[in-house]
């Protein structure tokens, strides 16, 4: 996170505004009953919340959800992947947009080189883990780091997602000028490995998946600026503070947290406030960006993650 943003003198919560653990409890069975079956602890940065390897053992062995994934920066991940493996964690993606230590600095905000990060993926390589890579090109930026990058973790087996620079949140600068867009992506790799699609037909996946023909693994595309993908968009996002978010590019969230902690509650009308909330979502902002007169205040990608 930027530090000219999230400087010395930045107000972060209070421990006494996160959504407590039983509240995200209710809220996990809610989301279950109407169907969900993965969750993903993203941020910030999940590793810093205390109590996360036991909240993940409680995801897996007390709500049954088949799949739960981290997204991380990965600077704490070699010192927690053992005891996030014997939680019961199943995969692993890490946010990664550079391998050169100036731009990956300048890219994270902090001037972090990717050293640690780099150990991160290792060791969670070493439990076993299945792990992603996520990388925002930004043009003139880091689009010189596309093929350092996809020789990289080719060769490591990991596999790496090239994601479209997008105008979340309100401090990115973000201008059209500045996306490389999926199709450019695709003919730089293309320009010195032999891939193949491998299905780009699926609705249930956010990124368009490639294969490297000699069988060293594969990479993928997300391309929600210049393809966008709202229609078969089906996730949720909850903030640390117990807002809920139907989409990334969302100005307001429904506060979850001051309903649950209202006299009178009870978890059965959570799941119909939820059923109703979902039933009535029409979130399609990046099928409408180019239509925008003006721009408008979205949610911080570092309340809600990816």
């Amino acid at each position: 996170m930027p530090k000219e943003i999230f400087g010395a003198d930045y107000v972060f919560l209070k421990k006494k505004e996160w959504l407590r653990f039983t509240e995200l409890d209710d809220l996990v069975e809610g989301f279950v009953k109407l169907g969900v079956r993965k969750v993903r602890l993203t941020g910030g940065e999940p590793l810093l919340r205390p109590g996360l390897a036991k909240y993940i053992h409680g995801l897996k062995y007390l709500h049954q959800i088949e799949d739960v994934a981290l997204t991380t920066n990965a600077l704490r991940l070699a010192e927690k992947v053992g005891e996030l493996k014997e939680a019961g964690l199943d995969r692993v993606t890490v946010s990664l947009d550079a391998l050169d230590p100036e731009i990956a600095g300048r890219m994270n905000g902090r001037g972090i080189a990717p050293k640690s990060v780099l150990a991160g993926i290792e060791a969670a390589q070493k439990e076993g883990f299945h792990v992603k890579v996520n990388m925002v090109v930004e043009r003139g930026v880091n689009d010189c780091e596309i093929l350092p990058m996809a020789r990289y973790f080719k060769e490591l087996g990991v596999t790496l997602r090239f994601i479209e620079f997008m105008d979340v949140g309100n401090h990115n600068a973000w201008a059209m000028e500045r996306v490389v867009s999926g199709r450019e992506i695709l003919e730089q790799v293309q320009s010195k490995f032999e891939v193949e699609p491998v299905d780009l037909t699926s609705n249930t996946e956010v990124a368009k998946r490639y294969r490297y023909t000699d069988g060293s693994g594969e990479f993928g595309l997300i391309t929600s600026v210049t393809q966008p993908f709202c229609g078969g968009c089906s996730r949720a996002r909850i903030s640390a503070d117990g807002k809920l978010y139907t989409c990334l590019f969302a100005s307001q969230g429904l506060d979850l947290k001051t309903f649950m902690r209202a006299k009178g509650y009870h978890k059965s009308k959570l799941f119909d406030l939820l059923a109703e909330h979902w039933g009535q979502r029409k979130d399609r902002y990046s099928e409408l960006r180019t239509e925008q007169s003006e721009p408008r205040e979205k949610v911080e990608m570092s309340y809600i993650g990816g």
